[in-house]
């Protein structure tokens, strides 16, 4: 499993405490957070001595649950963490007895290649190492929307996602090879630049086209999938269960560079963007047998044509079922993320892939939740084997409201369960599952990631009960000053009821039902005692969710003395589709006069003072950030932005996903309404939803941190808006990191922007 603090990593460590008293002394608070680490995957092998034992950078080895040995004071950790140095790419056979390690070289300069490197490991040897030329692909997808590597069933083959190859470009000037062609690097010569190629946006910027190889472990040979349109882009291959005919197929997911839902033929920014149509596809593994005689030799096979939208494509064990999710919701109505739905087909393989029944919907899409009940799946993916014993039951990790859970699907009758306790705040995610022992990691705001294991007593009957939680210790300490922190933290999840403002208007009864917000604060905040300074921590999106598990940034703050409130306004994901989608065409308006409410119930409960609150947000958290300190500018008392949406009228023309800015604007009419040439009024509809239209407004100190390289929100966008603050003789402070992109999460300007953030929170609260 993975234990990697994320202040190591490619990047240097993290940079010294400044020279500034206080400063310093907050430096060294947050290194001694960035010393937490996080567990991020976990995969199980069978020991040779019978137990389960989990690999990535540590090595641990316990009992299975359920065979009379307590894991806690049976389990084992290999005395240190082994760096896997150059390794991009970790992924195990489904025996265990494998390991594929894909390194990805980066290239020395923009015109020298990629250099790709395909290890395969056995117990304590290297059994094969595969050097991957340029001219055959470039580097391999090892995370986001096309990632994708899967081992054939026999573990001879492995089928990955990689960029395709680059294309020669002309190469001018004066000296000519021998055989009369201009030779590059010969002394009078340069490549040219070639034709522009569009990329997929953010996180994505100069990578080409995804397609899939396969690659023999045998004989160290690779082979592209040919025949792939080139209108497509590949991604999330797995291996079908071996046909009676002999040849062995592929499934893939591909999403076309054609956008049909805004009828644009431009490719728009895929990450954290899930209305973008796809599909499941089928073709014949180029190393096995002929294709199908019904069509052309390596054409895809259309799995899915009546749903805009199929990925993470599943195999039940028996390979009888083929399950895959949807996000039809966000594709039909615009919004960038929405509740997805689960979807089954009976699989039959050979030559009766064209006439696969049509799919089955298993978890539909919930429109408004019971008040405790199940609302709706908000997973992006499954682990490569999520399924028990019985073939049928299929673990998942998705938000419940404002915690992630753990839930079984069981594809025939379609229940759904969840699995982890109802009466915890922890969020949970599920690492690994093995026979029918569970690993999986817990969190809370206080608690840092804790191991834990279940085993499913019972396969009869599967349940709650069925499963019995047992920790694992993890040899990691904390320095007392962060222990001391930690034990002290309190958190509690609100109800916060839907403002009366929202009175007049015809709403869903799921957009009426009351939303949540995270209180944390620096232990419990008693009745005639001084409340902390309080600190709005705002989500982006807006269709995301701000969960209960642990951040070492956000207990950094708390260690500094601030309570925090997270508020999941109306739009945020784990509420129901109805709660959702109230807030298309009503973004600058719905989501300020929420959070504003959540403020409301905190200074009502006395957890706050009015006159010691701030704002955080990035990306939309920016935006809404930007609002509330123009639209309320009595109640905050500084404002710091990561990333913010402050004008989508200048934002509309530069930014990835100019869908966006229609979506969110104009509601579900921006689907018909979208253009590639903004009209001047839906320019000016874009201003008035926008926070530079109450700049006149904002009289307090504002924090930029904006990150050089964001495609998603184009640094301009921050910087006029901070601009326009300094004109009106307002305090800023700007910080650009060149090197970063949207997220601002490369290690080193991670701990800048929030040991700023802590100095400006202290300086102004």
């Amino acid at each position: 499993m993975e234990l990697a603090p994320a202040i190591l990593g490619s990047n240097s460590a993290a940079p010294q405490a400044p020279q500034d008293r206080q400063l310093a002394k907050q430096s060294e608070l947050l290194q001694s957070f960035f010393g937490i680490p996080s567990i991020d995957k976990a995969w199980a092998s069978p020991s040779p001595r019978g137990n389960a034992k989990r690999n990535f950078m540590s090595h641990l080895y316990l009992p299975e649950a359920g065979h009379g040995l307590d894991p806690a004071t049976n389990c084992h950790w290999s005395p240190f963490p082994i760096q896997l140095t150059g390794a991009s790419l970790v992924v195990p056979s489904p025996s265990g007895s494998k390991v594929l390690v894909v390194c990805n070289t980066e290239p020395a300069s923009k015109d020298s290649p990629c250099s790709v490197k395909l290890q395969i490991w056995g117990p304590m040897q290297l059994l094969k190492e595969v050097h991957v030329p340029s001219k055959l692909h470039g580097s391999v997808y090892t995370d986001g929307w096309f990632e994708g590597v899967s081992w054939s069933h026999d573990e001879r083959f492995i089928a990955y996602v990689a960029e395709e190859p680059p294309v020669d470009r002309q190469v001018f000037g004066q000296a000519m090879g021998k055989d009369g062609q201009k030779q590059e690097g010969e002394a009078g010569t340069w490549k040219g630049q070639g034709d522009w190629v569009e990329d997929w946006g953010e996180c994505y910027a100069g990578k080409r086209r995804p397609l899939i190889y396969v690659a023999d472990t045998n004989s160290g040979s690779v082979q592209a999938v040919e025949g792939i349109p080139q209108d497509l882009s590949a991604g999330q291959v797995v291996w079908a269960p071996s046909s009676s005919e002999g040849t062995q197929y592929l499934v893939f997911v591909a999403w076309s560079s054609f956008a049909d839902n805004f009828k644009t033929p431009r490719k728009l920014g895929m990450k954290y963007c899930y209305n973008r149509p796809c599909a499941l596809y089928a073709t014949a593994a180029p190393m096995f047998g002929s294709h199908s005689s019904d069509r052309s030799p390596g054409a895809p096979l259309k799995l899915t044509a009546t749903i805009s939208s199929a990925f993470s494509p599943r195999f039940s064990p028996d390979g009888e079922f083929l399950v895959f999710l949807s996000a039809k919701a966000a594709v039909d109505s615009g919004a960038h993320c929405a509740t997805n739905s689960l979807h089954c087909v009976k699989w039959s393989g050979g030559d009766s892939l064209g006439t696969l029944p049509p799919a089955r919907d298993v978890v539909p899409v919930i429109s408004r939740p019971d008040a405790k009940g199940f609302p709706g799946l908000y997973c992006s993916t499954f682990l490569s084997h999520p399924w028990l014993y019985d073939n049928r039951t299929l673990l998942l990790t998705s938000a419940w409201r404002s915690t992630q859970v753990i839930v079984s699907v069981n594809l025939e009758s379609g229940e759904v369960l969840r699995l982890t306790p109802e009466d915890s705040i922890s969020s949970w995610s599920l690492l690994s599952v093995f026979k029918n022992n569970l690993l999986a990691v817990a969190s809370n705001p206080g608690s840092p990631p804790d191991l834990k294991i279940a085993y499913c007593s019972s396969m009869e009957k599967i349940s709650d009960a069925a499963f019995q939680w047992s920790d694992i210790p993890t040899p990691v300490e904390h320095t007392e000053e962060v222990q001391s922190i930690l034990s002290s933290i309190s958190s509690r999840i609100l109800q916060i009821p839907v403002p009366s403002s929202d009175g007049n208007e015809i709403l869903p009864q799921g957009a009426k039902d009351p939303f949540e917000a995270v209180f944390v604060s620096p232990g419990e905040v008693k009745e005639g005692s001084e409340p902390p300074p309080l600190v709005l921590v705002l989500h982006g999106g807006p269709h995301s969710v701000s969960l209960t598990g642990f951040s070492r940034n956000y207990a950094f703050l708390v260690g500094l003395g601030f309570s925090l409130l997270h508020v999941n306004y109306r739009g945020s994901l784990g509420f129901g589709e109805e709660a959702l989608q109230c807030l298309l065409g009503n973004i600058g308006r719905r989501d300020v006069n929420d959070v504003l409410t959540a403020l409301d119930v905190v200074l009502a409960e006395g957890l706050a003072k009015p006159d010691k609150v701030a704002v955080v947000g990035g990306s939309h958290g920016g935006f809404l950030t930007s609002h509330l300190i123009g639209q309320a500018p009595g109640r905050f008392v500084t404002g710091i932005v990561r990333n913010p949406v402050c004008n989508i009228s200048s934002m509309v023309g530069i930014t990835d996903i100019p869908d966006w800015c229609y979506m969110e604007s104009y509601g579900k009419a921006g689907l018909d309404l979208y253009d590639e040439a903004p009209s001047v009024k839906h320019l000016g509809a874009f201003y008035q939803a926008s926070p530079i239209a109450h700049v006149d407004k904002v009289q307090v100190p504002t924090m930029f941190l904006l990150g050089a390289q964001d495609r998603r929100v184009p640094v301009s966008n921050g910087l006029q808006y901070a601009q326009a603050l300094r004109a009106r003789g307002l305090e800023v402070k700007v910080i650009v990191f060149p090197d970063d992109i949207h997220a601002i999460d490369r290690p080193q300007s991670d701990f800048e922007s929030f040991v700023n953030i802590g100095a400006w929170l202290k300086r102004f609260t």
